[in-house]
């Protein structure tokens, strides 16, 4: 039974919402699935993403293929890169505590740069409104004596 982590899409007409689920390749978009293990709300600035890390690496491990949308937010929280470290630890490459250690000098470093996209979003959306002043507006020419208002 092949097994994907994909979206499940909620809410209503443009305006979507979706499930991060792990279903059979097989069933609908919307169907049968075997396990939620997040959501993912694109509307929010930026994208709201809540995943459960520890289902999601399980998942991974057990041979499940994540759609290319999942395997971006899954890749943006770090659980690829948790993949990744732990199968160094089994190749021996270093122990578990020093991987560990890795994922969350990478956590807190992705953190510093979100917060920073975060703030220049928000500093890019405060825009000073464009109003002119009544002097600094051309004067209408004044009507000649032979042309009537």
């Amino acid at each position: 039974m092949p097994v994907k982590i994909r979206l499940q899409r909620h809410g209503a007409k443009k305006r979507p919402f979706y499930f991060i689920v792990v279903a059979d390749a097989r069933a609908p978009r919307d169907g049968k699935f075997i396990q939620k293990i997040g959501t993912y709300n694109p509307l929010t600035v930026p994208a709201s993403i809540n995943i459960d890390t520890e289902k999601a690496l399980r998942w991974l491990q057990k041979g499940a293929q994540p759609t290319d949308t999942v395997r971006r937010i899954l890749s943006f929280k770090g659980v690829l890169y948790l993949k990744h470290l732990l199968r160094g630890v089994q190749l021996g490459l270093f122990d578990e505590p020093t991987a560990y250690k890795k994922f969350e000098q990478w956590q807190a470093d992705h953190e510093q740069k979100v917060s920073s996209r975060r703030e220049a979003n928000k500093r890019a959306r405060v825009a000073t409104p464009i109003v002119r002043k009544v002097e600094d507006a051309p004067a209408a020419p004044a009507p000649s004596e032979g042309e009537e208002a």
